[in-house]
């Protein structure tokens, strides 16, 4: 049995496969490790880009990079730091051959078939050959390794990663930015245009009335908190359509109440049809908030 069994490239974001290595090995750890590999790759948005799933004959190890990941199965008899120079060298490679561009294009899975004998030249090389030119690689490799460890993964963490990433475990907190959102509407454009508009007109106002505010001796402050109030809730409403958060819909209702709450404040400065312009856009942008929900996930592709 070769000290490399299978070797796959990934892209971080989404998990979709780009390439791999062809698998001559058929064994029943094997297959438990290309599935633990298959779970690994759904969560590498949330993972280290360093990391090792120690097995009883078979460890995975993979390393990410520039929105790419690389991840091979090996024996545990093959040292951490040859395998980890192993995902370098095929690091190294895939990225002569592929740019950005090419790789955030693709949309379906493997779609670099030609990457795949290049992978598998590089794992025949490092499984049977003595590696007379790849010791200065491997002395760099292992002193990295001995000043970061590389981080070891457990059945749990995989368990709760995965089911963060998609979507069954309330994501740890600095996650809130990687949840994705289903694709803007025509209607919520125009909801965050006039949206825009209410705040600009609400800040144009509230900064007007600062001068004569000042000059009557503070006697209209509260009309200037209104309507500088008013703007941060236009403001706070496209934030929360724009973007994931947690409790949205209470939220984007809090913001429509103090809509409300400042418009009927402001009722004498402006006339029923303002106030009625107001806060129609305000509703408008609820509704769309709420109705706004997180991108259902696609049917992993296999590996």
């Amino acid at each position: 049995m070769s000290l490399i069994l299978f070797a796959f490239v990934v892209r971080v974001r989404d998990g979709l496969p780009l390439s791999a290595s062809t698998d001559f090995e058929h064994n029943r750890e094997l297959q438990e490790r290309k599935q633990q590999l298959k779970t690994v790759s759904k969560a590498l948005s949330l993972l280290p880009e360093r990391g090792t799933v120690k097995g009883k004959d078979l460890n995975i190890y993979f390393i990410s990079s520039e929105g790419v990941s690389y991840m091979t199965i090996c024996s545990s008899s093959f040292s951490a730091a040859m395998a980890f120079c192993f995902l370098e060298d095929l690091r190294w490679e895939f990225r002569a051959s592929y740019d950005n561009t090419s790789i955030g294009l693709v949309s379906r899975p493997y779609p670099f078939l030609e990457f795949d004998s290049v992978i598998q030249k590089i794992k025949h090389h490092y499984s049977y050959s003595s590696f007379p030119t790849l010791r200065m690689n491997l002395a760099a490799v292992e002193e990295e390794l001995r000043v970061r460890p590389s981080k070891i993964l457990t059945a749990e963490d995989m368990v709760m990663h995965n089911g963060t990433a998609n979507g069954h475990a309330q994501p740890v907190s600095g996650t809130a930015a990687s949840e994705r959102m289903e694709p803007v509407t025509g209607l919520g454009i125009l909801s965050l245009l006039l949206n825009i508009m209410c705040a600009s007109l609400n800040l144009i106002r509230g900064v007007h009335l600062i001068e004569y505010t000042l000059q009557d001796g503070n006697e209209g402050i509260w009309n200037v908190v209104a309507f500088i109030l008013a703007f941060f809730c236009c403001l706070w409403q496209c934030y929360l359509y724009l973007f994931f958060a947690s409790v949205k819909k209470l939220q984007a209702f809090l913001a429509l109440a103090f809509v409300f709450l400042c418009n009927i404040y402001l009722y004498g400065l402006r006339n029923i049809w303002q106030l009625l312009f107001h806060t129609a856009v305000a509703s408008l942008s609820t509704y769309q908030i709420s109705t706004r929900k997180l991108q259902e996930k696609l049917d992993d592709c296999g590996v």
